[in-house]
């Protein structure tokens, strides 16, 4: 999930170079960022991927720039001296939840492979505060980490991504998307998207799942927190370790990394109860949750609550196996686990989980 090797390695060897030929950098994306603020940022503003430092005058207040590559940083002063310099991955950001005001990412994305943005984007969630703006730049495409022939350095690896898709891994991690555009560049053309940190859960979702897990939508509780199924009584993790699909109760990232279990939401927008939700919320949550299916293929996909299902998809629908797939991967349907479902028992729950794991149609 780090910046790709082979991208890091030619940045190390080539940073006065690279400095050198974007000496006079439009600040326009920083100045976005900026725009976006009515008031002077009391937390720090994060330059992810800053380089040398070149955009960071454009932005507010106290600004950290974070970069992996410690010769990009040594050039920090010289454009940016009163930065604060930190040498981290952008999926790994080494900062407290909800300490940053509001982040820059331009063009450093497009270094981490496609099936593991999620997860990178997830980190960024993380750590910006509630209405936080962001502003990130990709390269448009269909590919994964890939050279470009028109690269002046050579060898460095991008990923390109298709609008749609790339709207709906940016809103999957938690985002509202106030603007995606698409204008022409030397080497191929740059999205832009103009983002807030939403209240609302990321997905946490990466290749090879064995199961993605789907709840209706976050509790508020939930959204606070940054644990799914995370309100007091319910019971979602009871069952999910009892089931042998986590082993460590409330961590999502840890069942993802050791058990590839995936966890999203159909509705993004975090509610007190789910019966707030309408009918269209489930149908356009559905079609963006098939994306996700179409995309990375999890072995089957888990929906945690009748009542999502059965408004986008199937009125009728009963638990277990459904006759539909979703963007290629099987359907099985369960009852919700909330503590208001009294109808089901703890063992029921953890069977479905179980079944929805280890057996297929």
């Amino acid at each position: 999930m780090s910046l790709d090797p082979i991208t890091t390695a030619i940045y190390r060897r080539t940073a006065v170079d690279w400095r050198d030929a974007r000496l006079g950098t439009s600040l326009a994306p920083a100045e976005r960022l900026a725009a976006a603020f009515d008031d002077m940022p009391a937390a720090p503003v994060l330059d992810v991927g800053c380089g040398p430092g070149l955009l960071i005058p454009g932005l507010p207040g106290t600004v950290i720039g974070l970069d992996p590559v410690v010769e990009m940083l040594e050039l920090l002063p010289d454009h940016a001296p009163g930065a604060v310099p930190v040498q981290a991955a952008a999926a790994g950001l080494p900062f407290a939840t909800e300490s940053i005001a509001g982040a820059l990412g331009t063009k450093v994305y497009v270094h981490i492979d496609r099936p593991h943005l999620p997860m990178a984007l997830a980190e960024l969630h993380r750590v910006v505060k509630v209405g936080g703006p962001i502003e990130l730049q990709f390269f448009a495409g269909d590919q994964d980490l890939t050279p470009l022939e028109t690269d002046p350095m050579g060898g460095r690896r991008f990923t390109g991504w298709r609008p749609d898709l790339l709207r709906t891994v940016v809103e999957g991690a938690g985002f509202d998307i106030e603007a995606l555009t698409i204008r022409a560049d030397d080497q191929v053309d740059v999205i832009g998207i103009t983002a807030r940190r939403a209240l609302t859960l990321p997905d946490i979702i990466g290749p090879g799942m064995r199961l993605l897990i789907c709840g209706l939508n976050p509790s508020v509780y939930s959204a606070e927190t940054l644990v799914g199924f995370g309100r007091p009584g319910n019971r979602f993790w009871p069952a999910a370790l009892a089931a042998g699909i986590a082993t460590v109760n409330r961590e999502p990232r840890d069942a993802l990394a050791h058990h590839g279990v995936g966890m999203t939401d159909l509705v993004k927008r975090a509610t007190p109860r789910a019966d707030e939700l309408t009918t269209d919320e489930y149908r356009a949550g559905l079609a963006r949750v098939e994306q996700l299916c179409a995309w990375l293929h999890p072995e089957v996909v888990c929906f945690v609550g009748l009542a999502g299902w059965r408004a986008a998809a199937d009125r009728t629908a009963t638990p277990g196996w459904q006759e539909s797939d979703l963007g290629g991967s099987p359907v099985y349907v369960m009852p919700s686990t909330s503590g208001l479902n009294a109808h089901s028992s703890l063992g029921n729950l953890t069977d479905h989980l179980r079944h929805a794991a280890t057996d297929r149609q």
